[in-house]
């Protein structure tokens, strides 16, 4: 998976920031989807997945498993 291997890449900094921006992107999304917007399901389902990608690589470092 090229997209997992670029974010073991990025800073845990960066990583804390990309949690917070995918955080805010799907309390708009689900606002989104509230108001018809069809396309706001999509865009949940994808931001949810990153957004586990990035917590758990967050937790692994936490924890040492990750660099």
């Amino acid at each position: 998976m090229k997209q997992v291997a670029s974010l073991r890449e990025t800073s845990t900094e960066d990583l804390q920031t990309m949690e917070n921006e995918l955080r805010e992107n799907l309390f708009r999304a689900r606002f989104k989807q509230s108001l018809g917007d069809a396309e706001a399901a999509k865009s949940i389902t994808n931001d949810r997945k990153k957004l586990a990608r990035v917590k758990t690589l967050l937790r692994a470092r936490q924890l040492g498993i990750e660099k």
